[in-house]
C-alpha cells in the first residue's frame, strides 16, 4: 500500500506581548510560504488582535497565508490578575509584569490538554518566557524551538552574563563591569541590566526565570532569532560555539509584510 505524507505542522507559542507577538505571527507567515501548516496557540482574549492581523495580510509574499488559531485558558482572578489580564504593553510595571510572569506557568495544563487532544504538530516554536514548554512537550514526543526576538548580541550578552555573573563581583549599582569572554569590551552596570530593579523580590523572580531560560535554550532543539547572521557574525558566532547553542538567524521577519499596516506595527513593536 502506498503511504501519503503528512503536511508538515508547528504550533507557534508567542508570549502575550506585541513585541513577542508581532514577530512570531510575521514568522509564522513566513512559515506557510513554504508549505508549513500553521497554528497560533494564545489564549481567548488575544484571539481577536491574532485573527485581525492574519485576516489583513491576506498574502506574505505570493503565497497565501493561512494560518490556524487553538485556544488555552488563562484565569486572571487565579493568578491575583485584573479581570480581562491577558497581555502586557510598554507601561506594565516591573512589579505587574513579575505577577503576570509568574502566572504563565498556569498554562503548562491547557497547553497539555491541548496536545493531549489534537492531532500532534511536528514541533512547537515557543517563546523563550515558556522554558517549561519543552518539559510539557516532551511528555507527548514534540520537539521545541525556542524564540528569542531580540537581537543575537543581546542574547549572547545574557547568556554571558547568565553564565559568569560578572555584576555579582562590583560593589555597586554604578559600577561598570566588563561582560567576560565576550567579543569587543562591552562595559554595563547593574543598573543597565533589563532586570535591574531596587524591589529584592522582582530582582530575585526576574534572576530565577532568567536562569530557567538559559537552560531550556540548551536542553531545546535550537534557538530561533530575530536576526541575520551577516549583522551580527561576531555575536552569532560567540552565541553558538561559546554560549552552546544551536541557532538559527531568520530575520527580520517583518520583511514578510507588504501592508502598510502590517508594516507600521511590526516597526512600532520590534519585528
Amino acid at each position: 500500500m502506498g503511504s501519503t505524507s503528512r503536511q508538515l505542522h508547528v504550533f507557534f507559542f508567542p508570549f502575550m506581548a506585541p513585541g513577542h507577538m508581532i514577530p512570531m505571527l510575521d514568522m509564522a507567515k513566513l512559515f506557510t510560504t513554504r508549505g508549513v501548516k500553521a497554528t497560533i496557540i494564545t489564549t481567548p482574549l488575544n484571539v481577536p488582535s491574532v485573527a485581525k492581523t492574519i485576516e489583513r495580510t491576506k498574502t506574505c509574499g505570493n503565497s497565501v497565508v493561512k494560518i490556524d488559531i487553538q485556544t488555552i485558558e488563562f484565569s486572571a482572578a487565579e493568578a491575583c490578575l485584573p479581570e480581562g489580564c491577558e497581555t502586557t504593553d510598554s507601561k506594565t510595571t516591573h512589579e505587574k509584569m513579575t505577577t503576570f510572569l509568574s502566572s504563565l506557568k498556569m498554562l503548562r495544563q491547557p497547553l497539555e490538554q491541548l496536545l493531549q487532544n489534537h492531532d500532534h504538530p511536528h514541533c512547537i516554536v515557543a517563546d523563550m518566557v515558556f522554558p517549561w514548554t519543552i518539559d510539557a512537550a516532551a511528555k507527548f514526543g514534540i520537539p521545541v524551538l525556542v524564540f528569542n526576538s531580540s537581537s543575537v548580541f543581546s542574547a549572547s550578552a545574557m547568556a554571558s552574563i547568565g553564565q559568569y555573573k560578572p555584576q555579582v563581583e562590583v560593589s555597586s549599582d554604578s559600577e561598570p563591569f566588563v561582560i567576560p569572554n565576550f567579543p569587543g569590551e562591552i562595559k554595563l552596570t547593574r543598573m543597565k541590566l533589563p532586570t535591574f530593579t531596587d524591589n529584592k523580590y522582582v530582582k530575585a523572580f526576574f534572576s530565577d526565570l532568567m536562569k530557567e531560560v538559559g537552560e531550556s535554550e540548551v536542553k531545546t532543539y535550537g534557538v530561533i532569532l530575530n536576526s541575520f547572521y551577516e549583522l551580527e557574525p561576531a555575536y552569532a558566532n560567540h552565541y553558538t560555539k561559546v554560549c552552546g547553542r544551536k541557532a538559527w538567524y531568520i530575520g527580520p521577519v517583518s520583511l514578510c509584510n507588504k501592508d502598510a499596516e502590517d508594516k507600521a506595527n511590526g516597526d512600532c513593536n520590534g519585528s
